[in-house]
């Protein structure tokens, strides 16, 4: 049974983040892997901090990753078969070994809270992950329900060498599980005429692609992520697949700039694929 891993830190944008992997579980008949990371708490300047022992930080992250399961078994009427871990660490690195041995479909995450604090901690752990972990990573922005499911699917691509960067299989494999359309996203960033060798590159994406019957789009537009954002609202895109070595739209997504949270407004969720 395929199985997705949620890491969690119980915050309002882990807990979205959740409600949407446990969805897409449904949607495709997996299971799913609660994990929770855990730190010794440490003092800054003058500010105290609550003296705990480890076993005492344990029983809280067991108690509070348990009382989640039973009420998302509730609320799934126990159609979901739901796992638990809590674990002593660095997130990023008991993620990584999570993944290792259970091998997921994906790894579902929140991207950023409300707060500055959320804004600042969740996302950075969120970038760090992306960059480490060569499973799909799925960022799920704040607010967004995963709905009536992915039906439209856009890919980031800047064709360059795509037969030796672009995760052919793992994104045919995504599509034919939803059953989705695919659209190949091109963002002229530099306002200029597109090089020599894009129509090669693209026909070679194209005959990779072929059996998910592939739509192609050019956009010319100065910035990447306006451009892909402003294609997503208008076409209805439920998801967006980025390759994170290809090109910089991620460092542009994760910025504070307000032409990088375009993406997060419009509530499009980036799922993360390594060459």
């Amino acid at each position: 049974m395929k199985t997705i891993i949620i890491p969690t830190d119980f915050s309002p944008a882990a807990i979205n983040a959740m409600n949407y992997g446990v969805d897409m579980a449904l949607a495709v008949n997996a299971s799913i892997l609660l994990l929770h990371v855990y730190n010794i708490p440490v003092s800054y300047g003058d500010v105290p901090v609550a003296l705990l022992s480890v076993d005492e930080l344990k029983k809280t992250a067991d108690d509070a990753i348990d009382r989640v399961k039973k009420d998302l078994e509730h609320i799934t009427s126990g159609k979901l078969q739901i796992t638990t871990e809590t674990r002593l660490g660095n997130i990023v690195d008991e993620l990584e070994e999570e993944c290792k041995k259970i091998q997921p479909f994906a790894v579902v995450m929140g991207t950023t809270g409300s707060s500055a604090v959320e804004r600042t901690l969740f996302g950075s752990t969120t970038l760090t992950a992306i960059k480490h972990l060569t499973w799909p990573v799925i960022c799920v922005p704040k607010g967004k329900e995963y709905g009536k499911g992915i039906r439209k699917i856009g890919l980031a691509c800047d064709f360059r060498e795509v037969a030796q960067t672009t995760p052919v299989s793992e994104i045919k494999e995504f599509v034919k599980e939803f059953h989705a359309q695919l659209f190949v996203l091109n963002v002229d960033h530099d306002n200029q005429q597109f090089r020599r060798d894009t129509p090669e590159q693209s026909a070679i994406l194209h005959t990779a692609l072929e059996e998910v019957h592939p739509e192609f789009h050019f956009i010319t537009h100065r910035d990447i992520e306006d451009g892909i954002n402003e294609f997503a609202e208008k076409n209805g895109l439920d998801l967006v697949i980025a390759i994170p070595k290809k090109h910089k739209l991620l460092e542009g997504i994760f910025k504070k700039s307000s032409t990088s949270q375009l993406v997060f407004e419009s509530h499009v969720p980036v799922m993360c694929v390594h060459e």
